[in-house]
């Protein structure tokens, strides 16, 4: 496995904790970032300081802002763009030679859904409809309760690595077979992706209860396990009705695993996007979820879920699924219905 060329696309928390995984075990890593401070600090210093601080570096991690260089000649691309991005980002290398000719086992990293003239879409689904034709089928979903910070150092965590085409899914299996990384397949695409996704919105909404649960005589622990296991839930009935196959996928790793880590972990961004809610009044300067969304940027850290809940808002309108805590949180951000006025009309 020792001495892979390997291409990660974005230098976010989660992309830079995933390079740096791989490179440790003496893989040539590159990654890719927009800005060239990210770039500068991951070479000479060994740190990404902007996006995961305070976290020393393999050095054979390696990173530039030519996006190009960094995708060419690689025998593994992992795309860690954030899901606003991604698709013009694909658009970008797909005419590289070895992504053209599919010599290149490409996956993905990135939580959400994809917007897009037709509607919102799946990030496999985004990528086979920018990447050449080569790839569909053959792209690779890789998800799970993976908190940057703790991969970064090396404490166990389980990903999936889901698949229509078993074999790269294996490839992917032992490639991330690195120590403190454990690694599963999955032929769900679908079911594994919608995990990823909507986990983030119900995190949010955790978030906001776990904030108000503070000084409330109503909301303990007991209310948020309730939360937990109704949002979970609404996960699997939003993942059967987008064409989940496994049950299974909403009960394992990718599914109760990664819900729980996203809302209890004092790393997750979107639960402390839904404190800061609560305790600092954040959405105030928005005057509703498209102003949020056009905005995001500001809230200086990206809460994904913020985004995620717009397109499974309109999923859930078109297929005609009553999804509450989604839709909940679609109403709190579009500044429909105040946070607590929602718990209160949802957990009662």
């Amino acid at each position: 496995m020792d001495g892979r060329k390997i291409g990660i696309i974005g230098a976010g928390a989660w992309g830079t904790a995933m390079a740096h995984a791989l490179a440790k075990v003496g893989n040539d890593v590159q990654i890719w970032a927009l800005e060239q401070d990210v770039t500068d600090s991951i070479n000479n210093e060994h740190v990404n300081t902007r996006y995961l601080p305070g976290y020393k570096l393999s050095p054979h991690l390696t990173a530039s802002t030519d996006l190009t260089e960094v995708a060419s000649g690689k025998e593994f691309l992992i795309f860690g763009s954030p899901s606003l991005y991604l698709a013009s980002t694909a658009a970008k290398i797909k005419d590289i030679p070895s992504i053209a000719d599919g010599s290149t086992v490409i996956g993905a990293l990135t939580k959400g859904f994809v917007p897009s003239p037709d509607g919102p879409k799946l990030v496999l689904e985004t990528l086979e409809s920018v990447l050449p034709a080569c790839c569909k089928g053959n792209l690779v979903y890789i998800a799970g309760p993976s908190h940057a910070e703790e991969v970064a150092m090396g404490k166990l965590t389980g990903l999936i690595a889901a698949s229509e085409n078993p074999m790269n899914s294996i490839k992917f299996r032992e490639l991330l077979r690195v120590p403190g990384l454990m690694v599963y397949s999955s032929l769900d695409i679908i079911g594994v992706q919608i995990c990823a996704a909507a986990k983030n919105v119900v995190a949010v909404v955790f978030g906001c209860l776990d904030a108000i649960a503070e000084d409330s005589e109503m909301f303990g622990d007991n209310t948020e396990s309730l939360l937990l296991a109704a949002g979970l839930n609404e996960i699997q009935t939003l993942g059967f009705a987008m064409g989940a196959t496994h049950a299974e996928t909403f009960t394992s790793i990718s599914g109760v695993g990664d819900l729980d880590v996203t809302c209890r972990s004092k790393w997750g961004r979107n639960r402390r996007f839904g404190h800061d809610i609560i305790n600092k009044n954040i959405l105030a300067p928005f005057k509703d979820l498209d102003d949020l969304i056009a905005r995001i940027k500001e809230i200086e850290y990206l809460p994904e879920g913020a985004i995620a809940c717009k397109y499974i808002h309109d999923i859930s309108e078109k297929k005609n699924i009553k999804l509450p805590i989604c839709n909940g949180l679609y109403r709190i951000l579009n500044r429909e219905i105040d946070p607590e006025d929602f718990l209160l009309e949802v957990l009662r």
